[in-house]
């Protein structure tokens, strides 16, 4: 019914791989293979950029992950796009591919108000829950004006505004299911809202971070620089952290403490 846009499963690539491209385009290519409704998430980094472009050519459908900013959701798109325009001209189907590219938008609050605290800011805290939004709206209009045939995926919730300011848009929304309920239970007014402006006094002040110009901006930052960008680098940090507790499980199974 969707042509293969809607109804797909996310699958983690092995953050361990976040350094090897080829690593990271074989093992989605393997998950590609496990059902027909897979989408495999590789990072938003250098390494991954080119990973997605080869993984996309081996026609597989990709969500963009570790991604905060509209620079790494464009590169990522363009990335995708090549990807695509190689595997067409070899005559492959691309009509059933469903690529997303995620911007975490909760995430990049959660950063921008670490660095205001850590930087003493005064900032009106207020604006500090818009700059996900404003990042996510920034790059579904660049999207919409370059004709990216992959979505912009809307990801790590903290507040209302994350759904209600998106709402209108050809974009996928992936709330937690405590959000659902919460959404579902309101008597928010559901209205077009993609195509609002965030609100100038918000940016201004937001504009006062060094780190959201560098996510906000479209050239705010170089592919080699968003690996050690702030949220990118905590994030892979937790991926990480998250693998080797699950190593340790799995080893105190196999072999438990005497």
């Amino acid at each position: 019914e969707h042509n293969g846009r809607n109804g797909r499963l996310s699958v983690q690539t092995d953050p361990r791989f976040h350094r090897d491209a080829k690593a990271l385009a074989d093992q989605a290519v393997e998950f590609h293979g496990l059902a027909d409704n897979i989408v495999v998430k590789i990072p938003a980094t250098k390494v991954g950029i080119e990973a997605i472009e080869d993984a996309t050519y081996r026609g597989v459908s990709i969500n963009v992950t570790v991604s905060f900013s509209v620079p790494q959701a464009v590169r990522a798109a363009e990335a995708i796009e090549r990807g695509l325009d190689r595997r067409a001209a070899e005559g492959h189907d691309i009509s059933q591919m469903g690529p997303v590219v995620t911007i975490m938008v909760g995430r990049l609050d959660d950063w921008l108000k670490h660095v205001v605290a850590r930087d003493k800011l005064f900032i009106d805290p207020s604006a500090l829950e818009w700059a996900g939004v404003a990042s996510a709206k920034k790059a579904y209009q660049i999207f919409q004006e370059r004709g990216f045939r992959s979505r912009v995926l809307s990801a790590a919730f903290r507040n209302v505004l994350q759904w209600s300011e998106l709402v209108g848009g050809d974009l996928v929304v992936s709330p937690p299911f405590k959000w659902q309920q919460i959404i579902n239970a309101s008597d928010y007014e559901v209205v077009d809202r993609i195509s609002v402006p965030v609100r100038q006094e918000y940016l201004d002040q937001l504009s006062r971070i060094p780190d959201f110009l560098r996510a906000y901006d479209v050239d705010g930052m170089t592919v080699e620089e968003f690996e050690t960008f702030g949220p990118t680098a905590k994030t892979l940090r937790q991926f990480l952290d998250a693998d080797a507790q699950l190593d340790a499980l799995v080893r105190d199974i196999l072999i438990p403490a005497p």
